[in-house]
């Protein structure tokens, strides 16, 4: 199978050796995203800030696919302290609905740019 590579300006621009997601077949990859504003490339300030952005940044990136957060069967969010794990869960119902995607959460060291939390996710569409 093809795969179609899916970029938009609306969401980050990538800052190493990888695409902002990658389509095969009706499955899209999307890779991680952090709270950076696609706009200025800056990181945004504090936890809440940036979990908002990094599921904005996840859903223009779905949309460039053709498909929305609704679509998402796994995400994965990394947080470098597991004691924000209940903002990630109150943020998720604003972008998220019932049915929920298969999720994992995963405590890290750190992340790119000193982020906070990361998130990337499996789409299918069609």
């Amino acid at each position: 199978m093809a795969k179609t590579i899916i970029a938009t300006p609306n969401a980050p621009a990538a800052i190493g050796t990888y695409s902002q997601a990658v389509r095969v077949g009706d499955t899209v990859y999307l890779s991680g995203q952090i709270g950076l504003d696609p706009a200025s490339m800056q990181m945004v300030d504090g936890i809440d800030a940036q979990i908002v952005r990094v599921f904005e940044n996840l859903k223009a990136v779905a949309e460039a696919a053709g498909g929305s957060l609704g679509d998402v069967v796994k995400l994965n969010v990394f947080l470098t302290d597991l004691g924000n794990f209940a903002k990630v869960n109150e943020t998720m119902t604003k972008y998220f609905k019932e049915p929920f995607p298969a999720r994992a959460a995963v405590g890290v060291k750190e992340l790119p740019r000193g982020a906070l939390v990361e998130a990337d996710a499996v789409m299918v569409i069609g």
